[in-house]
């Protein structure tokens, strides 16, 4: 890690020819040059493999360049040539491994072998598949209560896996099921499915062929969902006014190049993407919100008693939804100087983005991360929702609400009822279908498998994919649970961080990827996922395995629960896995709407699960989609860390990703977009805040977090970086901010940890103040 990052203007547009030199150095650097560069040719193609990266849908295969930079840089990692073998764990013990960073970790290469840890000698040493599986199994089996296990899910497994795990796992006994959607975006699903029925999204990408506006709230498309910036750019270039409600000026938004354009390209052109950018307070979302809708209602009510013609779409609420009058009465009685005080900004600027709504016929409102990890996370999207009914706005072509999903099958692992809180209808179907009463009580989110861990209440902790210890908020917390566990396992393809913050016995279980070939019984065999639009489709590998002893995740839940259940399971497991279809037809017969499953999915493209909500039927209590009030928040933690502060400046942090990552994974140490490069320990801030600190750009300073509970969290030795965002905001890259995140808290209704809206102070790094060490991106983890 160099002493200072380079930082410098970056003026070139989002894509372009920066993107594609991009691809070309990764596909360098994982050593599969041309060969890497036919695999991302069969990327999201019929007969190819799904991206791993992100879950944006796919269009119709008119052209073989079906991939972003990231995605790209996804595919490239999976499919390297690079391998850490056994060779490299007999060369370096877990405490020396845990020294170097997340970046170095990854850049291994992929795992090729199953691997225990040795407490004696502190390596991980070869283990057997059979010996692996019956170490879990003594484990699982030992425990008092199945509740003392926890079973994470990474966004990447795929519908078959996820199906078979949560089998498993419930035959087992428990629905101790925490995901990462429970980190991301269960505020979403919480919010959607209390007020329209549907916790996921109602638009397709024709939609956005059609829409007049599309508003975009807490989203940086460029970085997280790269794809997404060709139907804002078709959008945008057809007249479709993009409205960007985001506090930091991100490169995405104002403009792309799209690199399948070869005019474009050869111009050295690009498309401006946001018609208006509104960059509003972090967190201000809500009573931005409230203020457009404020204008909308206002705007309505001289409407009609000038002309008598409505602005509100009258038919559709009076037949559609419930609770306009109390929605209507809140909103006109929240006063302006509330609403511009919490959202940061005026008046002026909340009724044009206001009129601009009113302005359009079809408007699609989608929103990220930006909005799903705050304390008023959940009474956000509702406002989301109630601004999208006012002119019916759901339920029509080119309208509705599009929540931007992270990982590729993060949507399809919860329709495979990978939750800790199951309906009673599913578990009966399950019970139906397969002769065995499931759990009925609910179980551990990532919060509560968490404290679950530190209280010693869970014991063993199993892991399908992701980066658990890094990915989660309260990061010493986190590494304090999985130290305490008797038993942690990861499946995995690659080395992080995970695997050095383990139980007494830990086990590293390496699987196959997304691009490899996955040959079982019957032959090659394809998995299905879900991306954000509801779309089912088959992805097939096309590469030979990384080892020839890899086996795939359904092989892996398939043999854990053989060693673990034996003759008491009424599943014939073995059998499911020589023939994936086998699979599909059992979930088609506890899912209704995958019926004829391996049929539909064949059709190039696959098929698309039905949403109520886009059909305007509402499954909700009362059949009515639903006004819900919410309070703009003024005493929230902010709030509160600045009244005891009293005059100490106390700053709002969100945490970000740089370009360069995708969730944990990093794959270089440049943020291109924002002008950082050869550094990940930045703080963005603005210029003024800088000043008023006694501070410069270039400064080295440390972070400390406020939290309700008193715990005191800091996050060390970060370069101060003057960037264009709101006075007393702050932004840093996680998973080195995770740290300040405190465990307790979390959104209210869905216990998402409110990574976006962290109270901290700014103060000169200290020489000797716990600064990391040279190889190490985390400290935290590794002393």
């Amino acid at each position: 890690m160099s002493d200072k990052g380079t930082i410098r203007t970056y003026d070139g547009p989002a894509g372009g020819w920066d993107a594609l030199k991009s691809v070309a150095r990764q596909l360098v650097k994982e050593d599969v040059g041309v060969g890497g560069a036919r695999t991302l040719l069969r990327t999201n193609q019929p007969d190819g493999f799904d991206c791993p990266g992100c879950a944006w849908p796919d269009r119709d295969h008119a052209s073989t360049f079906e991939f972003c930079e990231n995605g790209a840089k996804a595919v490239a990692a999976e499919a390297t040539r690079h391998r850490a073998g056994p060779e490299l764990f007999a060369r370096h013990s877990v405490a020396q491994l845990a020294g170097y960073s997340d970046h170095w970790l990854e850049s291994q290469g992929r795992l090729t072998t199953p691997m225990r840890y040795d407490a004696t000698s502190d390596h991980y040493v070869p283990i057997g598949w059979d010996e692996a599986f019956a170490l879990i199994a003594r484990h699982l089996n030992a425990l008092p209560s199945p509740d003392e296990a926890v079973f994470y899910t990474s966004g990447r497994t795929s519908n078959e896996a996820a199906f078979l795990y949560q089998l498993f796992v419930r035959e087992f006994g428990t629905n101790n099921f925490p995901d990462c959607s429970n980190m991301c975006h269960e505020s979403s699903g919480t919010a959607l499915n209390r007020q329209i029925g549907v916790g996921k999204g109602t638009v397709s990408l024709q939609d956005f062929e059609q829409a007049d506006c599309i508003l975009v709230f807490g989203q940086n498309p460029g970085t997280n969902h790269p794809r997404m910036l060709g139907e804002l750019r078709d959008a945008a270039s057809r007249g479709c006014r993009i409205v960007a409600f985001n506090p930091l000026r991100e490169r995405g938004l104002e403009r792309f190049a799209d690199p399948k354009d070869t005019l474009e390209m050869a111009r050295g052109g690009s498309t401006r993407i946001a018609s208006d950018y509104f960059q509003l307070k972090i967190g201000g979302d809500l009573a931005a919100l409230k203020g457009m809708a404020r204008h909308v209602l206002e705007r309505n009510a001289e409407a009609i008693a000038r002309d008598g013609v409505p602005l509100l779409d009258e038919a559709f609420i009076a037949a559609h939804t419930v609770d306009f009058d109390a929605f209507a009465a809140d909103v006109l009685a929240e006063s302006w100087d509330t609403i511009t005080a919490e959202s940061g900004l005026d008046e002026a600027q909340l009724r044009q983005a206001g009129e601009i709504y009113l302005q359009s016929d079809r408007v699609i409102a989608c929103w990220g991360m930006g909005i799903t990890q705050h304390r008023h996370s959940v009474a956000t999207i509702h406002m989301i929702a109630n601004l999208m009914l006012l002119r019916g706005n759901i339920g029509r072509p080119g309208a509705g609400l599009c929540p931007v999903r992270g990982h590729s099958n993060v949507q399809g692992d919860r329709t495979m009822m990978i939750w800790e809180k199951p309906p009673a209808d599913f578990l009966d179907r399950l019970r139906d279908v397969f002769g065995f009463e499931p759990p009925r009580g609910a179980g551990h989110d990532t919060v509560g498998a968490i404290e679950a861990m530190v209280d010693g209440r869970a014991k063993v902790f199993f892991a399908m994919g992701g980066n658990f210890a890094l990915a989660t908020p309260d990061t010493e917390a986190t590494a304090r649970g999985l130290r305490g566990c008797a038993l942690t396992v990861n499946v995995t393809t690659k080395l992080n961080r995970s695997h050095l913050v383990h139980g007494r016995e830990a086990l590293i279980l390496p699987c196959l990827g997304r691009t490899e070939i996955d040959m079982q019984a019957s032959g090659p065999q394809g998995v299905t996922v879900e991306d954000s639009m509801s779309m089912v489709h088959l992805s097939a590998g096309i590469h030979a395995p990384a080892s020839d002893t890899l086996p795939s995740e359904p092989a892996i839940v398939a043999h854990l629960a053989q060693a673990t259940l034996g003759a008491r399971s009424k599943v014939r497991w073995a059998w499911l896995v020589e023939d994936y279809d086998r699979i599909r037809d059992l979930i088609a017969r506890v899912f209704d709407d995958f019926h004829d499953f391996n049929a539909r999915v064949r059709v190039p493209g696959g098929f698309r699960l039905s949403n109520g909500a886009r059909d305007r039927s509402w499954a909700t209590i009362g059949g009515k989609a639903r006004f819900i009030t919410a309070a703009v928040p003024v005493d929230g933690p902010i709030h509160r860390a600045r009244r005891e502060r009293g005059t100490q400046p106390v700053f709002t942090l969100t945490t970000i990703r740089s370009h360069d990552q995708y969730n944990t994974t990093v794959y270089g140490l440049d943020d291109r977009y924002r002008g950082v490069f050869g550094e990940r320990r930045v703080l963005f801030a603005h210029a003024a805040d800088i000043a008023a600190l006694g501070l410069a750009a270039g400064d080295r300073v440390d972070l400390e977090s406020l939290g309700d509970d008193g715990t005191r969290r800091w996050a060390r030795y970060f370069q101060l970086v003057e960037y264009d965002i709101p006075r007393g905001c702050l932004a840093a890259y996680y998973p080195e901010t995770n740290p300040l995140v405190p465990l307790s808290s979390f959104a209210v209704g869905s216990r998402t940890p409110t990574s976006k809206s962290v109270p901290v102070v700014v103060t000169a790094h200290q020489p000797g103040a716990g600064m990391p060490r040279q190889r190490d991106i985390h400290a935290a983890l590794a002393d």
